[in-house]
């Protein structure tokens, strides 16, 4: 009966220990800050390469051509 009683104890501690270990887990996971470090880092990522810069080059130069268009018409 003793050696059934320290081995549920020591279950429950392995249980705790578990359960502590996967709460700071998630706790990191949904850290908000990190959560926006990250996005920013995709979207720099992702603003770098070299088609998304022409894209936004090309849509600024059409956006200009049509604002001098309108001013001069």
């Amino acid at each position: 009966m003793a050696g059934d009683t320290e081995r549920i104890e020591q279950e429950i501690a392995k249980a705790r220990e578990d359960l502590a270990s996967t709460l700071d887990a998630l706790a990191e996971r949904a850290n908000p800050q990190r959560l926006a470090d990250d996005a920013k880092t995709k979207a720099l990522a992702t603003l770098q390469k070299p088609a998304v810069m022409y894209s936004i080059a090309g849509v600024g130069a059409l956006v200009l051509v049509l604002v001098v268009r309108k001013i001069t018409s």
